[in-house]
């Protein structure tokens, strides 16, 4: 059997059919409504890539490189005996997606950090939220760290302490943490359970509570299940809220996350 198109009008294509397995061969007519799709709403949105968008997209470059050597001596050089701070800068570089800007430091912090956690030397930054922040960020980058640096937060039963629930910065950090256990890890496991259900109470109780977006999106999307760029756009958003954020770091962010989407919208013309 064959078909070939005979005609078409006003959206009707009519095809003939033809049977050929007999001497005596049908002709069949066919009507068939053909795919008028409306334009697309975007237009040609997406489909322009000019001249403009590489001065643009230079200039930012530029700007860039100049807020990469601002962040690395605001951030690494000035503050590299503060514990708490190489901790808080080293999340703050990675989670907006810059961190490949600063690989040698970063794994020089891991470093550092990683030998303070084998010694358990935090000195007076061992509190929950460095030491799960810590421990989050050294299991994310491979290290070996032992999850019984969480049992300082435990009472005399073996359950986490309830005045821990009040600190909300630190319930996050554990209940992230609480997302890179492997087998057999039961404290994890009793961190991740913990931090859920204080959390989400918490969330419910205090709608503008001043975390309570943060909580929200941590629930419903940890770290560990969240796309990179998707996570990277969100946590812009809530880092500028931030009262210590750093101001270059905060740009450099943007100017990244906007160079990326070019380089995205560029692709298609090569």
């Amino acid at each position: 059997m064959t078909e070939k198109m005979v005609s078409e009008t006003e959206g009707i294509i009519k095809v003939q059919r033809v049977t050929a397995q007999s001497p005596n061969a049908k002709l069949e007519i066919i009507r068939r409504r053909t795919a008028n799709f409306p334009p697309s709403i975007w237009g040609d949105r997406f489909a322009n890539y000019d001249s403009q968008d590489i001065i643009t997209n230079a200039e930012n470059q530029q700007e860039v490189n100049e807020l990469k050597e601002i962040a690395r001596r605001e951030v690494f050089t000035t503050s590299a005996g503060d514990f708490s701070h190489q901790l808080k800068f080293s999340d703050a570089i990675q989670r907006p997606g810059v961190a490949y800007h600063f690989e040698s430091e970063i794994e020089e912090a891991l470093e550092r950090m990683h030998a303070a956690f084998r010694d358990h030397d935090f000195s007076d930054d061992g509190d929950l939220y460095n030491v799960a922040l810590g421990f989050r960020l050294l299991r994310q980058h491979g290290y070996k760290v032992s999850c019984d640096v969480f049992n300082k937060f435990k009472d005399e039963n073996g359950s986490f302490k309830e005045c821990l629930t009040i600190d909300v910065p630190g319930m996050l950090s554990l209940y992230e943490a609480g997302h890179l256990d492997v087998r057999g890890e039961e404290i994890l496991d009793e961190a991740l359970a913990f931090t859920t259900t204080h959390l989400d109470s918490t969330a419910q109780a205090h709608g503008s509570y001043e975390h309570a977006e943060q909580i929200t999106q941590a629930l419903e999307r940890p770290l560990r299940k969240d796309l990179e760029r998707v996570c990277a756009r969100r946590y812009m958003s809530i880092y500028q809220d931030e009262a210590s954020h750093n101001e270059a770091l905060l740009k450099l962010a943007k100017l990244d996350f906007n160079l990326v989407q070019s380089l995205h919208k560029k692709e298609p013309f090569h």
